[in-house]
């Protein structure tokens, strides 16, 4: 049995600095120290962890945010969902969606309805939960937000980013997440990235480089056209974004 639980106690952050390292192999100056843990618990930011008996497996942090012009220029409270890792070992055993609904259920408790997070648009799998398990959409690309890193997962590349956007309590997020049936807008642009992307990372890091470009563009121009990603394909050859417009009600 996996259990999801908030995390209070220095100790545990601990083990989530040490998790930082052994699934990105960041190099000590990058990772988020036991301090950021301690603040984000006490400003209403959240910490949760995973574990497998007393083992700690996986943990999320997110931090209180504001949306530009401040509360009463209408800007807008949410959370930013900063980073959530699970060993390799469980990855497969729904641990990082366990987390995301420890996340929601909290959120919604207070009243929050908005989640965001950065990913690597590359990372297809990590794409099509974002989009296909928890029903999250993206409308914005930001250019190398977190600057070139040590980790191996990184590839020496740019680190690009797609904003997710996880409107938690949406009919979208609602039932997509309860697996109905949800009908969205037509779809009227698809941004393809070969599903051998990791291999092409590590192997030709040019090639992955001018994939990364040519997404970047494509994003650029379907979120100038107001559209946004709302679903997302997978196949033998390539993962799939779906863009068109975002049911918003």
């Amino acid at each position: 049995m996996i259990e999801i639980r908030g995390l209070t106690a220095h100790a545990e952050f601990q083990d989530a600095v040490r998790l930082q390292q052994q699934i990105w192999g960041f190099e000590e100056i990058e990772l988020l120290p036991v301090r950021l843990f301690v603040v984000a618990l006490k400003v209403g930011g959240q910490v949760f962890g995973a574990f497998d008996g007393q083992r700690m497996i996986g943990f999320c942090l997110a931090i209180p945010g504001l949306k530009p012009g401040g509360l009463k220029a209408g800007g807008k409270s949410y959370l930013h969902s900063h980073m959530l890792g699970v060993l390799p070992e469980y990855r497969d055993a729904k641990v990082g969606k366990r987390l995301k609904l420890a996340q929601r259920d909290e959120a919604l408790s207070r009243g929050i309805d908005l989640i965001e997070w950065t990913f690597d648009p590359l990372e297809v799998k990590n794409a099509f939960f974002n989009m296909e398990r928890l029903g999250a959409i993206v409308r914005r690309y930001v250019f190398n937000q977190y600057g070139t890193t040590t980790s191996h997962l990184h590839g020496g590349l740019p680190t690009d980013r797609c904003i997710a956007e996880w409107w938690i309590g949406s009919p979208r997020a609602e039932a997509i997440i309860a697996g109905r049936p949800f009908e969205r807008n037509p779809i009227e642009i698809r941004i393809a990235i070969p599903a051998e992307i990791a291999a092409i990372r590590s192997d030709d890091p040019k090639r992955a480089r001018e994939i990364q470009q040519q997404a970047s563009q494509e994003f650029q121009r379907a979120f100038e056209q107001g559209l946004a990603v709302i679903g997302f394909e997978r196949s033998k050859k390539a993962g799939t974004y779906l863009l068109g417009k975002w049911e918003s009600s």
